[in-house]
């Protein structure tokens, strides 16, 4: 079959995503997560090297007793599901969870969690298998989560010697890198998103997960309108983390 070639050099090799469709396109890397349009049956779709099918998404935010996966725990959780670029937000989870250290001050400031909101939670572990079993084989969706809170998944289950599963993960700061440009000084902290998308406040307190999770679920849900993304968010880069496993 015939390959349509979009540049020299340097090429990668994928077939068009369109399942009626049976075009082989080649192209450079410098190519992904950019918009393109088959030349043989016109479907417009973001360049990737891998797609992925699937449409149920967990949309989820962490707040911990500080900033290290290996030494402190997670304090809450909070998440709601996404399906079909659409949330749902009659379908979410909520838990504190109970440290083995107790909450510093300025975590309880920046939170607005206290050591008495956690007193009768289950540890950390515990919540953390409740919320694997309610994800499912979801699509973890988390801002910043490549470098903070899938971190603190992984090591939960690896600090209590859990069964553990591989989870697809997409931090949407690569999302909003694909909206909005990554050129130097761009901001992608959530509130730079909140405030190029133009989104009314949370009712709830920001830095609470669930205050955070209500902001990035509509944060996300516009965003994969704007760029027109697919039911599956294919051309968005992925990573893993470990959940517990049954």
């Amino acid at each position: 079959m015939a390959t349509a070639c979009l540049i020299d050099l340097p090429l990668m090799k994928i077939s068009c995503p369109n399942p009626s469709c049976c075009q082989h396109l080649s192209g450079p890397k410098a190519l992904m997560g950019r918009r393109f349009s088959c030349p043989a049956c016109g479907h417009s779709f973001i360049w990737t090297d891998c797609f992925h099918a699937g449409d149920l998404f967990v949309i989820y935010d962490l707040e911990t007793t500080g900033l290290y996966a290996d030494s402190d725990e997670f304090i809450q959780i909070a998440a709601v599901r996404l399906r079909a670029g659409c949330l749902c937000p009659a379908e979410t989870f909520f838990s504190f969870a109970r440290p083995r250290q107790r909450i510093s001050s300025f975590i309880t400031s920046y939170t607005g969690i206290s050591n008495d909101d956690v007193r009768d939670a289950p540890r950390p572990e515990e919540v953390l298998c409740g919320f694997a079993k309610w994800a499912g084989d979801a699509t973890l969706i988390a801002h910043n989560g490549k470098r903070f809170d899938g971190k603190f998944l992984s090591a939960t289950c690896l600090r209590h010697r859990l069964p553990t599963r591989e989870a697809q993960c997409i931090d949407s700061i690569h999302i909003s890198k694909m909206l909005f440009g990554n050129t130097r000084g761009t901001g992608h902290s959530l509130d730079h998103v909140k405030s190029r998308l133009g989104l009314r406040d949370t009712a709830m307190r920001r830095h609470d997960a669930r205050g955070d999770v209500d902001l990035l679920g509509r944060a996300v849900e516009e965003m994969s309108r704007r760029l027109s993304l697919d039911a599956s968010f294919n051309g968005v880069p992925r990573h893993a983390t470990l959940l517990p496993n049954g």
